[in-house]
């Protein structure tokens, strides 16, 4: 329930940072990477702490953000999902403010919990949403026509008709709307994407590889198969640097999908254990053609990192080899496995007692988004100046999610290909996917 107090503390008071008055937030999902809390405990990954309500309490802390909510579905989770929260953020770090309204009531269970907890914001605050992918659609779209902001995990919408009709309600509400996608943040993706634009030429080949440990089967079995695939999933991350990369140099015009099966089947899931998609660029240039491999899977062995990824990129010019998951630092500790660790994604380990991942990409990724927002309130910037690359807006990644439907598409056709279609006279936009017809 919202008290007249809740009300009160939806009014968005002024911070002199240069970017205009602070944000309120609801963050809808309640998973891994929003509170790392999964099955009744702290999830068996590198998200342990989770991300994006550790990063919400820090920003309120730092002065950037007020009003902070969660939504879920099953409000009898919320009893633990606070003390997982005061064990794992409050008694780590010092100064955190952990108040948190949360939808529905800790009694409830309620699917459409979203509509209450959206109705209590007002235009111009910010929604994050970490949900299930079939999900995304609506609760976006609830968010938007309300006039708030909006963040939506990889993938942002599962189709290519849904991700036009975002494009077109954003414009009409005049919100910022935008996909997480940490990886542009992280500053080997960033620059070899820089470094693959000014000095590589023309796209040749770029193969892809991420992966997970079996046990995220189980993580993600209310949906895994029913509603979404592992190329959603994790494929989602290495072709959103390929649009982002090639943004004016190529277009994704054909997709092929492949898989292998066997080990979500024995544990009586009916979907993919990998998914590859293969698919064809053009140049912009002179029509010439390059070829990029994407593989994803969720039935890898527990390892040294919680997930493998790396990729290959080779332009007319040159070539570029990065290896996300190994950044030259191991930990070995007695009781625990050794371990590859990242501290440039989230640095959990306290400077002081105080969160000290403030640069982490990880972070980044939401504090960039929610300062954007507040300069769009502020009349500081225009939602369409977030066009330019720097952030992943709704209007810049329209190619990943024709790639992805175009895929899932493939593999339902029995590995036909999918030719993406674009417009007359619109070069880069898709307005279609269709069975490829050989000659």
């Amino acid at each position: 329930m919202t008290t007249n107090e809740d009300q009160e503390s939806n009014k968005r008071p002024k911070l002199d940072d240069g970017y205009g008055g602070k944000a309120n937030v609801l963050m809808v999902g309640t998973g891994e990477y929003t509170t790392g809390y999964v099955g009744g405990t702290a999830a068996d990954s590198d998200k342990g702490a989770g991300v994006v309500a550790l990063t919400m309490f820090d920003l309120r802390r730092r002065g950037k953000v007020d009003r902070v909510a969660m939504c879920g579905v099953n409000g009898k989770k919320f009893p633990g999902i606070r003390n997982h929260m005061q064990k794992n953020i409050g008694d780590v770090y010092k100064d955190m403010d952990l108040t948190c309204e949360t939808f529905p009531a800790d009694d409830a269970v309620n699917p459409k919990a979203y509509v209450d907890a959206i109705s209590t914001f007002q235009k111009g605050d910010v929604a994050i949403i970490f949900t299930p992918d079939d999900t995304h659609y609506e609760i976006a779209l609830a968010s938007i026509q309300r006039g708030m902001h909006v963040m939506v995990t990889k993938p942002i919408v599962q189709t290519l008709q849904h991700h036009l009709d975002l494009i077109r309600a954003a414009k009409e509400h005049n919100v910022l709307v935008a996909m997480e996608v940490h990886k542009r943040w992280d500053p080997f993706y960033a620059d070899a994407r820089d470094r693959a634009r000014s000095q590589l030429g023309n796209f040749q080949y770029m193969y892809a590889y991420m992966s997970q440990p079996k046990h995220q089967l189980d993580t993600f079995k209310a949906w895994a198969g029913k509603s979404s695939d592992i190329s959603y999933y994790l494929n989602s991350h290495h072709i959103d640097f390929s649009e982002w990369t090639l943004e004016g140099i190529a277009r994704p015009v054909r997709v092929t999908a492949t898989s292998s099966t066997g080990v979500a089947h024995a544990k009586g899931m009916e979907t993919e254990d990998s998914i590859t998609l293969t698919v064809q660029w053009e140049n912009l240039n002179d029509k010439s053609l390059g070829c990029a491999v994407y593989t994803s899977s969720w039935v890898a062995p527990k390892g040294d990192v919680h997930s493998q990824q790396r990729f290959f990129y080779m332009g007319s010019k040159g070539e570029i080899n990065v290896d996300q998951a190994h950044r030259g630092m191991t930990v070995a500790c007695d009781g625990k496995p050794f371990a590859s660790v990242n501290p440039l994604f989230m640095k959990y380990t306290p400077t002081n007692g105080m969160f000290s991942g403030q640069g982490s990409y990880g972070v980044k990724s939401f504090e960039c988004f929610v300062d954007a927002c507040r300069e769009v309130n502020a009349g500081k910037k225009k939602v369409s100046d977030f066009d330019d690359g720097s952030l992943a807006t709704v209007g810049t990644t329209v190619q990943g999610t024709a790639i992805l439907e175009a895929g899932r598409k493939s593999l339902d056709a029995d590995g036909q290909p999918m030719d993406i279609l674009y417009g007359e006279n619109n070069d880069h936009e898709p307005v279609g996917i269709k069975p490829h017809k050989f000659d």
